[in-house]
């Protein structure tokens, strides 16, 4: 196979939303931060809802995880589902989206009172060889051969994670 065309793990990224600032935000910091130890993100709103919302209002957080925490933590999280994905969770460019009702489905997870319980969207990015241009100054288009297309996606999930996709 050409190297080039080979598709990798770019990142995870961990999202929990609460929908307001305050006491709920900080324990879900808190719970990220737990799980992964690393940098928690706040996430903030673009502009006013009609719920009332103010704009830049912190409403949830997030983190990114790239390498082999990123690895060791799809593992762990797919687990929590029984190794099964939504076909409709891959996305036109080879991405995929799923969620987490309870994190204390994760194995390795204990329920902590002080904390509570939170669901979270699991967002995984994949990635082929040559993908950067398209994030330099002067971006440059992929060819749509090159692209990754939700069927690659799907086989490379269940090559390397052994996901049953429904």
């Amino acid at each position: 196979m050409n190297s080039m065309r080979e598709i990798k793990l770019e990142k995870v990224t961990l999202n929990i939303g609460c929908g307001e600032p305050g006491e709920k935000l900080e324990k879900a910091k808190k719970l990220l931060a737990s799980l992964t130890g690393k940098k928690i993100v706040e996430t903030h709103t673009t502009k006013r809802s009609t719920f009332g919302t103010p704009k830049g209002r912190a409403i949830g957080c997030k983190i990114t995880l790239r390498g082999n925490v990123a690895t060791d933590m799809l593992k762990r999280v797919l687990e929590s589902i029984d190794l099964k994905v939504k076909r409709q969770s891959f996305d036109a460019q080879g991405n995929v989206s799923f969620g987490v009702k309870e994190h204390i489905q994760i194995p390795g997870v204990k329920y902590d009172p002080d904390i509570g319980i939170y669901g979270m969207d699991i967002c995984v990015t994949l990635k082929r060889k040559g993908f950067r241009i398209m994030r330099k100054r002067n971006p440059t288009k992929i060819s749509e051969s090159h692209k990754i297309t939700p069927e690659d996606s799907e086989k490379w999930f269940i090559e390397n994670f052994d996901v049953k996709v429904e």
